[in-house]
Parts: structure tokens; sequence; C-alpha cells
């Protein structure tokens, strides 16, 4: 099969190319914008009660004001407010809402603090239903343009935090880290292969070829995002610019390496390419399969953003696959051996390398390589005890120094920590009657006993009384631990207790959200890792006709994730600052570390097989097979990771986060799992790790039990380069 396309794609490279440019030309015109969401509550299902409480806000209270965004006062000298400053903060608050700024529908001013240090002005916004709408953050920019106006001649400061404040200086952030993201994925592309080929023409194909399937795949995504209704992450964006770079320039990666093999054994140009096409095709497409499948895990997930996530990256991936199957080698076929100019190194076999080396000490202490590997895995993997979920995505990722940080620190100075987005409590009668007025304030004295709950605001009626809306202030910022404990083990559970016979409370708010995300990952936990493990292991089966070697394979790429999670835990948690990591992350380190793993996995093993049916014995097939796919597997996987690792550039702990997370997973799967421990522990199985097929046999008319020499075990041997 594989071969059939090559010699198809080498004989007309033209129309290959030209088919690419129509069908590119066609998606990117039709297809709608991809838009993107951080919302987290538009991402649950409508069961989860911070959704049904928003969704009796919406029935019941649909004039009832939202807290956009909160203006925190205070003294420029950092003194106590005066009589006259709290004049000043009454006067500016007037002057602001005359404006009749869009999207403002007030600029209320509240009650000085007790310790009379900071005073607030709450600025009412209408609730957002379109996760495109930015209108609310355009008014948060206009208002801090004309609050600096306002603010002179008096002896006040002040700044805007809230919801809608942390959107805008999010987005701002957001588009700093996709300018860092992309012009980082490119140059590191760059220098990387100009070190391994020492070629300008290899150096600069994956950002040609990629920037163009790029905003291809990015159509198909709006497109297929738009048919079935499905959400973007926020972050989907710079995700989808290190998948495209750094998958696809792997696959360029891979098939060169194995072109450059064939030339050197010999072969001319064209033939090398229709080699390399059919020898790596198998590998690469199983590799592709296992990725795709794993993302598309995702689409089990009860969160509205991983659902879209994992198709999102599936049809990147996908994409890519195809272009390193077609388009690839359709434009290096057309360029011949000058694709490695100036470069003569494609004409000669490299003597001696650390793989090399690497490969030979496997060879002679299989047990040796396995122990040690594994207990440095299992060694790392110790770190993840300590893992806990943040899930105060846009106050853990923006920088401190933001507008909307530095007011909410000065709030908290005078205030309770949930006073800028307080918890919301409804109370409904369930059986059509109104609420006495007597249970609706004995209802209100109950949730103000509960412990970690700051105030509670008199309740406000329907206009038939039949439900009340209870504004309740937590005592601690709205995402952080103790405040989902408080919600989640207290207040819920005493608001449902005391909800008076006939009635029904439900408790929303953004704090309510978080505690529903986060019973909806461990769900998702318990899921899609092992749908997408199982899926996984049904492909390594597949393409290796064993149903043993699946099992040792996914055990390596399990070390690898605990391994990965550990060292991301130790490194922002216990030796840095940050509350915990951002909670969906296990889900994504696991697909990618699972997934691209896998990919490494598969080429070592494929080459490995290779070498045992050259009549090699389990020992010696392995240090052959890291001695030539080592190479491969580890350029793949520096230049992936440092794609990835582009992420931490954006100043954004939550990219951070992920950033290092899946740099650090892909250089322990490559040079670790599938270069030390995979090749190792199969050495050590022998023939019973191909069982009950025979996959290291050697195959009919392939000679004696005699090794074959360098050039033809390099060009009949592997279905993977090194």
């Amino acid at each position: 099969m594989f071969s059939g396309l090559g010699r198809f794609v080498v004989r007309r490279p033209w129309w290959i190319i030209l088919a690419w440019v129509v069908v590119a030309g066609a998606v990117i015109s039709l297809a709608p914008k991809l838009t993107s969401s951080s919302d987290e509550a538009s991402f649950l299902p409508d069961h989860y009660e911070s959704i049904r409480a928003a969704d009796v806000q919406e029935k019941e209270f649909p004039k009832q004001q939202n807290i956009g965004a909160i203006i925190v006062f205070e003294r420029s000298d950092g003194g106590k407010l005066t009589a006259a400053d709290s004049a000043d903060v009454v006067r500016v608050s007037k002057e602001l809402q005359a404006k009749k700024i869009e999207d403002v529908q007030g600029v209320v001013p509240g009650e000085v603090s007790p310790n009379k240090l900071v005073q607030t002005s709450v600025v009412a916004m209408p609730r957002i239903t379109d996760p495109e709408d930015t209108s609310q953050q355009d008014a948060v920019e206009q208002l801090r343009k004309d609050l600096g106006a306002e603010l002179k001649g008096t002896d006040l400061s002040a700044g805007i935090t809230g919801s809608a404040a942390q959107a805008l200086d999010e987005r701002d952030a957001s588009e700093r880290a996709g300018l860092l993201v992309g012009v980082g994925t490119i140059a590191i592309i760059i220098v990387l292969l100009l070190v391994i080929f020492r070629s300008p023409i290899i150096a600069l194909l994956p950002v040609v070829l990629i920037g163009l399937i790029s905003p291809m795949a990015t159509g198909l995504i709006a497109s297929a995002n738009k048919a079935f209704d499905m959400k973007a992450d926020s972050s989907i964006q710079e995700l989808l610019t290190v998948v495209l770079f750094g998958v696809g320039t792997d696959y360029i990666l891979f098939l060169l390496f194995r072109y450059r093999e064939a030339l050197r054994a010999g072969e001319n140009p064209k033939g090398a390419m229709v080699h390399a096409v059919e020898r790596v095709g198998e590998a690469i497409t199983s590799a592709a399969g296992a990725v795709i499948v794993a993302f598309a895990a995702l689409t089990l997930s009860s969160l509205g953003m991983l659902r879209s996530m994992g198709p999102a990256l599936a049809i990147a991936v996908f994409v890519t696959l195809l272009a390193g199957l077609t388009l690839v080698p359709a434009v290096v076929s057309l360029l011949g051996t000058k694709v490695f100019w100036p470069s003569k190194s494609w004409q000669r076999e490299p003597h001696g390398s650390g793989f090399a080396r690497l490969g030979t000490s496997i060879a002679r202490k299989p047990a040796v390589w396995a122990v040690v590997s594994a207990l440095f895995m299992g060694a790392l993997t110790l770190g993840a005890l300590g893992y806990k979920a943040n899930f105060d995505l846009a106050g853990s990722s923006l920088p401190k120094d933001k507008e909307s940080m530095v007011a909410m620190r000065d709030l908290e100075k005078g205030f309770p920590a949930g006073a800028t987005d307080p918890t919301s409590v409804y109370l409904s009668s369930t059986d059509g009657e109104p609420l006495a007025r007597a249970e609706a304030a004995a209802f209100r004295e109950r949730l103000g006993d509960v412990r970690g709950v700051g105030e509670v605001a008199a309740p406000r009626l329907n206009p038939g009384r039949t439900t009340a809306s209870y504004s309740v202030v937590l005592s601690d910022p709205p995402a952080s631990d103790k405040a989902l404990s408080t919600l989640k083990d207290r207040l819920r559970p005493a608001a449902h207790d005391e909800a008076p016979d006939g009635s029904e409370a439900l408790v929303g708010g953004t704090t309510a959200v978080y505690v529903d995300i986060n019973k909806a990952v461990d769900r998702d936990y318990s899921v899609v890792f092992p749908v997408a493990a199982l899926a996984i292991m049904v492909i390594l089966g597949l393409l290796l006709r064993s149903l043993v070697a699946p099992w040792y394979l996914m055990l390596s790429v399990a070390l690898g994730f605990g391994a990965t999670l550990g060292a991301t835990s130790l490194l922002f948690q216990q030796l840095g600052d940050q509350p915990g990591l951002m909670f969906m992350l296990p889900v994504i380190m696991y697909l990618f570390v699972v997934a691209l793993g896998t990919d490494y996995n598969i080429l070592m093993v494929s080459r490995l097989r290779e070498e045992a049916r050259e009549g090699r014995g389990p020992h010696d097939a392995a240090g052959t097979a890291v001695r030539h796919s080592g190479p491969t597997i580890g350029s793949a996987g520096v230049i992936l990771a440092g794609t990835f690792a582009t992420l931490m550039l954006a100043g954004n702990s939550t990219l951070s986060q992920m950033g290092f997370s899946l740099s650090f997973g892909i250089l322990i799967a490559a040079f670790v799992m599938a270069a030390v421990f995979t090749p190792a522990l199969t050495a050590l199985i022998g023939h019973a790790a191909w069982w009950p097929g025979h996959g290291d046999q050697k195959r009919k008319g392939s000679g004696g039990a005699a090794p074959p020499g360098p050039e033809e075990e390099r060009v009949g041997g592997a279905s993977r380069t090194g």
C-alpha cells in the first residue's frame, strides 16, 4: 500500500502540490472564524447544579445586575480613607456612569471597608451568553481610561478587577502569548534542524509546508466546531500551533532520515523517496493513529472544553499525517539531493555515536538498563503525590503586575477575599406557593452560620415571590481550595438540608462552577484514561501482532506519565509558588505523553522487530535498534520538546505549566522510555514479546542467520529509520 502511494506521489509531484494548494485555499476561504471561550461555566453539562442555578437566575431574575467589574479605591499614601475621600468615590462613580459606556448598566459606590483602607464601586454588566462577545472587556478598557482622568486632583488611586477586567487582561496576555509561541516555535525548529542536517532548505521546509497546512487545519476545526456546536478552549490556538509544527516536523524528520539512509545505500533520489514512504508509512500512520485515537477519546469527557479540544487536535494530526505521506514526499522528490545542500554528510554513514555505545551497553546488560530507567521514572513519579488541582485559570495564569491582579490584592486589604465574586444561592418554591418572609429570613441566618461564609445579603424575591436570591460572600478567594471546600462540604449541604418544606435550594456562582468542574474532571479521569489506553493498546496489538508487547509498552508510557506529573508538581508547587496545577493538565499531559510517547515506542519496536527478522537474537536486535533508531527518536524528541517549551515564553503560568510538562514528558518518552526502557525490557522478554504472533521470525528468503551488511541492513530492515 505505502509502496504504491510512494510511487504515485513521486511520479506526479506537481499534481500533489497543486491539489494541496487548491484544497487549502478552498477550506481557508469557506471556513468560519475559529472562536474561543474562557468561560468555564459554558463547558459544563446542564445537569450540574451550578448550571441549573444559572438557569434560575436567567428565568426568575432576568434584570438582576451581574457584577462584571469592581473598582477598588484607596488613598495614594496608603492611609485611611476620609469623608472627603468617600465623597470623591461617589462623585467619580457618578461621573463614570454618566458617560453611558456600552454594557455598563451602573457604577454603584459601596461602603468603606471596616478598617477604612478600601472602598469599592460595583460595575454592573449584563450576563454574557455569547463567548465571542468582548464588549464587556472593551467597556473595562474604556473605564480604565476614564477612571484615570476622573482621579486627577484627588488623593485617591484606583484599579479595576473582577471577571470582565480579568478577561481583558487575559486577552491582552493571550495575544502576546500567541505571538511568542508562534515565533519561538518556528525559531526552535529552524535552529535544531540546521544543527541536525546543516541544510537551510531542510530547516525551512517544515516552516513553509506546515505554514500552508496550518490555516487549512484551523479552518477544518472551525468548520467542525460550527457543525457540531462545539466550543474551543481559549488556549487551543497556541496548542494548535505547537501540535502542527511539532508533530509535523517529527513526521518530516522521520521521512528525511529514511530518505537519507536509502540514498547512502546507493538508491537514486526517486527510488529512495519511494523506499522512504514504503518503510516510514506504516510506522507514522500507526503512530499518528495512536495520537488521533487518544485525542478522540476526549469526546467522552463531560467538559465541553476537552470535548472540543480532542477532535480539534485529532483533525490537526490527521492533516499533518496526510501532508507527511503526500505533500512532503512530493516536494522532496522534486528537490532530490539538493534538499541537503550545502552539506555533503548525506553521502556517508557517520562512524560511532552516543546511541551506538548505548545500544551496545543495552545489548550486554539489558536488566541493568531496564531497572535503572524504571527506578528513575518511578522516583520522579513520587512527586505526583503532592499534586493539587487549581481552578482559577484566569487569576493564576495572569502576570501579577496586571491591573486586575493588583486591584484584587488591594481589595483584600479591607474586604473578604470572596467579595470579588459572590456565590449565589437560590431558594425556589416547588409547589408554586409564595415563600414566607419568615422562612426566607431564617434560611439566610442558617447560611450565615456556615463556617467559611463571610456574609449573606438580604434575599431578593422575584415578582411572584416563589424564588429568593441570596448573595453569599465567602471568607476565602473564590477559586481557592478553602473556598471550594467550604462550598462543597458545608455551604451546599447546609443549603439543601435547611431548605424549608416545599422548596429547593441551588448553589451557583463561580466557586460552584469550579466545584462542579472538579467533579466532572474526576469522572473524566475514570473514563477517558482507560478508553484511550485501551484504544492505543489495540493499535499496538494490530501493528505488532502481539498480545504481550502492548502491555509492557503501555507500562512504560504510564511510568513516563507519572514521572512527568511528578516533576511538574515538584517544580511549580514545591519549588515554585503556584497553589496547584491547572486542573485539566493531567488529562492533556496523559494524552500527549501517552500518545506521542507511544509514537516513539512504535518506532523503536518496529525497528527492533525488523532487526530480529534479519536473524539477530533479542539482545543483539535491541542494541542494533537503539543504534539506528536512537538518533531519529532523539532528534524528533528534542524538536517536539522544544516546540512545546515555547509555551513557557508566554508569561502565563497556565501555559508555562503546560509547556514544561509536555516538553519534559516528550524528553522522558524519547530518551528514557523509548531509547532505554522499551528495548531493554524487550531484550529481557525475548521471543515471548511477540506472542502469539511470530513478528521476530526471519522472513522467507532472508538468507542465513548471519546478520546483513550495513547497507543491506539499513535498506531492507527497518520500518523505522534511526
